[in-house]
């Protein structure tokens, strides 16, 4: 018999990374490997995608308040400045907690955009996915929704298409009423979403002696949740110095009970009796601001009693995202 003479397999030409496209999951890989697409340059790109971004909002003015408002307030709309200008034929952009039937973002017919921040997103960095939504929103047909999707790992970020300066100060409503310029004339469903919105929603009322801290008031008692743009470590130093020696209430009847963390900050939350008004709170608040500087400045080690504040505190935390 005729011996097999020896098959040799061709080169492909091998790309680099960046020149290499996205393709379906099964197929080969593009970069000419051999391997499917999903056990070789696939594999980079998901874990691009889905890697955890800590702190998203961090370097936008208000990083507070986009946790707060992403987080722990039901009804609220914010003017978005973009670093370019508006397009032509966008009038205005707004970020807004919700919209209807949980848009990610709503293009007017008038071509304004509404984005909407409390969806769900595909991958670990919640900046690049609204940033994406909001990218396409802007050349969306006048009324029409935005549907969410993955963002491209290599996408810009808010921070790539929103000005850096300038303010950002959150109008909090009492419910969804500005989903529609015209309520009366909405769709069914969305008077039927407008509906299920308003009868959730907590009453909610952000304070203006003090930055992201926001009253809400529930059946039982009242809360105030203050956003903090400190360390986590040391604002509970700061915190348990504050516990320990009384001095962390926000007045008569009033205690700090714990604490969440989302998005990278800390978020200290006190009960309040449900008499405790909003306006109530505002000079108690802005007194415990003096205080918490003071402890802030503190670098002494923590007492005994500091030490066992800290720890009740932290065993009290909770982690939102």
């Amino acid at each position: 018999m005729a011996k097999k003479r020896p098959q040799t397999k061709a080169k492909r030409p091998q790309l680099d990374d960046a020149e290499v496209p996205v393709v379906g999951a099964r197929e080969p890989c593009p970069c000419g490997s051999g391997r499917r697409y999903k056990a070789c340059h696939g594999r980079t790109a998901a874990q691009a995608t889905t890697a955890l971004v800590q702190r998203p909002f961090e370097g936008l003015p208000g990083e507070c308040d986009w946790v707060a408002l992403r987080e722990l307030v039901p009804a609220a709309t914010v003017g978005l400045t973009l670093r370019d200008g508006l397009p032509e034929g966008v009038p205005s952009v707004t970020l807004a907690t919700v919209l209807p039937m949980a848009w990610p973002a709503l293009r007017r017919d008038d071509g304004s955009v509404l984005l909407g921040l409390q969806n769900d997103t595909a991958s670990g960095d919640i900046s690049r996915d609204l940033a994406d939504t909001l990218a396409r929103a802007l050349t969306a047909d006048p009324g029409t929704p935005v549907q969410g999707r993955r963002a491209p790992a290599d996408g810009p970020r808010l921070q790539d298409l929103l000005a850096p300066e300038g303010p950002f100060e959150p109008e909090v409503h009492s419910g969804f009423e500005f989903w529609v310029p015209d309520p009366d004339n909405a769709t069914p469903d969305v008077t039927a979403s407008l509906e299920r919105a308003n009868a959730a929603a907590i009453p909610t009322v952000r304070l203006q002696s003090v930055d992201a801290a926001y009253w809400c008031e529930t059946p039982d008692k009242n809360h105030l949740r203050w956003v903090m743009p400190h360390e986590e470590e040391r604002l509970l130093d700061a915190l348990a110095r504050l516990h320990a020696a009384g001095r962390s209430s926000l007045g008569e009847g009033t205690r700090l009970v714990g604490s969440f963390r989302a998005h990278g900050l800390t978020v200290p939350v006190w009960d309040l009796p449900s008499e405790i008004t909003a306006q109530d709170i505002e000079k108690p608040a802005a007194e415990f601001a003096e205080r918490l500087t003071e402890a802030l400045a503190a670098d002494a080690p923590l007492t005994h009693d500091e030490r066992r504040a800290r720890g009740g505190l932290t065993n009290r935390q909770v982690t939102l995202s």
